[in-house]
């Protein structure tokens, strides 16, 4: 059961979706190969899962619409990870799910564009507007974060951090998960954090 509770921000009412369990959400499993998928960037060409073998790969699922997304580009703290992650070698790939007509659907020069305006450098952003990646996944919430190790096999899945809120004040006093679960990597070690609650807006599917 994925449980909803409603937040005020300013003067307007949101929804906040968190994911209570991993049963919950969960389609793709940690300790089991990640999902195979293929989508268009934005510049048109088809990426796949399979072109990254043998890296470490982020997956971000993403809505610039999303108040909790804005919270992590507005304090540039997510563009920040993605320069750490890719710095160190690893994938990052922005994934948006949201649908013709819904709240966050870009078309490819416009996710160019945000991706300018924002300073962000993910190594792609797919657009899955029919919801076929998310959904392998279960993708719930913007954000909703994916680890896959250099093995093929999913190693986190949850939140990016455990502040489930929109204001940008909490994030120095968050514990992100994404980073340490990289760190982890990194150090040889197991992912010490495999799982959190995914927290944010609810991904908007197609209808």
């Amino acid at each position: 059961m994925i449980h909803r509770r409603t937040i005020l921000i300013g003067t307007g009412a949101l929804t906040l979706a968190i994911a209570c369990a991993p049963a919950a959400f969960a389609k793709a499993a940690n300790g089991k190969p990640a999902p195979a998928f293929s989508a268009l960037d934005s510049a048109g060409m088809e990426r796949t899962l399979a072109e990254f073998k043998g890296r470490n790969v982020v997956l971000e699922w993403t809505n610039h619409d999303c108040p909790f997304v804005r919270k992590h580009y507005g304090a540039g703290a997510m563009q920040t990870l993605q320069k750490e992650a890719i710095g160190a070698g690893t994938v990052w790939l922005s994934i948006i799910s949201s649908g013709p007509g819904q709240q966050g659907f870009v078309s490819g020069s416009e996710a160019d564009a945000l991706t300018t305006k924002r300073n962000a450098s993910p190594t792609a952003v797919l657009l899955d507007s029919t919801g076929r990646v998310g959904k392998a996944y279960g993708a719930k919430t913007t954000p909703h974060m994916f680890i896959i190790n250099t093995q093929g096999v999913l190693v986190y899945q949850g939140g990016i951090d455990d502040r489930p809120s929109a204001n940008p004040a909490d994030l120095a006093k968050a514990t992100n998960y994404v980073r340490a679960a990289l760190g982890d990597i990194a150090a040889g070690r197991s992912v010490a954090v495999a799982y959190s609650a995914p927290y944010g807006c609810s991904v908007k599917y197609a209808a």
